[in-house]
């Protein structure tokens, strides 16, 4: 959550003709003024080999922190690729809410959530109703609404099955973890830990990471955060998914600690973060040698460095130059990696750490920028970031929603290799629920070129 910059991470819902297209923007090399955003229908059936003809062997990405005024686009058909001229990118929007879900807007749910499944073939989208829906990634079909996760449910797709997600009942309740095949529609327990849970604390009524956070990479450990019934926070406890045993728990009474704003495993599941508003802390598994990684809890996620360590992303509004920073979970060592202060400016923005298979890089989606000077490079836009002390920068895309509350946040997320971006955006409108998930397709290439 951000202190310093308005966000609700918490929704109101919780607890609560596929036009494929061919994009006519060939000239996108690597010098030269980019042409307008133009489209033309095509037969092909994958929306990458479309994007493949922007793509081409000389393609080379924009030069990056330049500062390029948001063109006043129309929001483009579903399924129609279109260039964005001022990165040489292609995106294409992924849903029709109107058409397809009849419940408000279809919106990637969070940053810090994969919405991408194990093989790149689905993702999912969340609508104002809570319920969570499912959509071919290569065509972007329309697959239907997901049977089991509903509301709050931090659905997390399987490391290894593309067919699996992983889910919790709404809000924790009833301390469970269950996963849905979303081919055949089955679903099953796979975990309950509700017994055990309640010998440690008899009041216990909810087990979740109050929506933030994740599992392991391989998804054998997770850190959830335990509630009584009205919400007020008992504890935490480590959890191994494969001996299906509490490794260790932790009670917020005895350490005098109060309800964190969420918690979460690293990639390696070595650490948990567990964010209190007043000092965001990282952990051992089981909860030995506490080290306070940033003082007030920012927008942040966790990734893998190069190096392969886990690392902690996030901004901090307190020092000075406003930078986005790591911080080592092994080592402790921080490093401040980007001035967000720039000429008397501000923006708020979210961190998405999921491409695990990237390591050293995340993707950062900015909003809400204010500031005498006005727009500068890094506003109104997604850019992926190199973890390096003087990091690389990959601009992505325009993501053409104006802020206005909550819902109209980008939050974009990634796929594992950072080669598909979703985001949510009110493209060419102020509504505050007329959101659609678009996508930027991104050769892998690019973050060889990227300077």
């Amino acid at each position: 959550m951000t202190t310093g910059l308005p966000s609700n991470r918490f929704a109101p819902w919780r607890g609560t003709r596929c036009a494929l297209g061919l994009l006519i923007a060939l000239a996108a090399g690597s010098s030269g003024a980019a042409p307008p955003l133009r489209a033309t229908p095509s037969l092909d059936p994958s929306i990458a080999q479309q994007c493949e003809r922007v793509y081409t062997p000389t393609w080379r990405p924009a030069p990056g922190l330049v500062n390029a005024p948001v063109p006043a686009d129309d929001r483009p058909p579903k399924g129609l690729p279109v260039f964005d001229a001022a990165h040489r990118t292609c995106v294409v929007r992924v849903t029709d809410h109107d058409a397809e879900l009849h419940s408000g807007f279809a919106r990637n749910e969070y940053s810090r959530r994969q919405a991408f499944n194990a093989d790149d073939s689905r993702l999912i989208v969340v609508s104002q109703d809570g319920y969570w829906h499912l959509y071919a990634a290569a065509d972007l079909r329309y697959l239907g609404k997901l049977n089991g996760p509903a509301g709050d449910a931090e659905p997390q797709w399987h490391p290894t099955d593309p067919a699996v997600l992983r889910y919790l009942p709404n809000n924790g309740i009833g301390m469970t973890l269950h996963e849905v095949n979303v081919e055949t529609g089955q679903t099953q327990v796979i975990a309950d830990l509700s017994q055990r849970v309640r010998a440690v604390w008899p009041t216990a009524h909810a087990l979740w990471t109050r929506s933030e956070g994740s599992p392991s990479r391989d998804q054998r450990y997770w850190a959830f955060q335990v509630d009584d019934a009205k919400w007020g926070g008992l504890g935490l406890v480590s959890y191994d998914l494969k001996e299906n045993r509490i490794v260790a728990t932790y009670d917020f009474a005895r350490n005098r600690k109060l309800r964190p704003d969420h918690v979460s495993m690293s990639p390696s599941g070595q650490y948990i973060v567990v964010s209190w508003l007043d000092a965001v802390t990282s952990f051992r598994a089981d909860f030995s040698e506490p080290r306070v990684i940033q003082k007030k809890s920012e927008h942040s996620d966790l990734a893998i460095g190069a190096d392969g360590d886990d690392v902690y992303v996030a901004i901090d509004y307190e020092a000075r130059g406003g930078p986005l920073f790591s911080v080592n979970l092994r080592t402790g060592k921080r490093t401040d990696l980007l001035k967000t202060y720039i000429d008397g400016t501000a923006t708020a923005l979210h961190i998405s750490g999921k491409a695990f298979a990237r390591p050293g890089w995340v993707l950062v989606s900015t909003y809400a920028d204010y500031g005498k000077a006005g727009q500068q490079w890094l506003h109104r836009k997604l850019f992926a970031m190199s973890l390096d002390p003087e990091p690389r920068i990959l601009e992505l895309a325009h993501h053409h929603s104006t802020y206005a509350e909550y819902f109209t946040e980008p939050q974009a997320t990634v796929n594992r290799n950072l080669t598909r971006v979703l985001f949510s955006s009110n493209w060419g409108t102020r509504s505050k629920t007329d959101v659609d998930t678009f996508m930027v397709v991104v050769p892998d290439r690019a973050y060889s070129l990227a300077r």
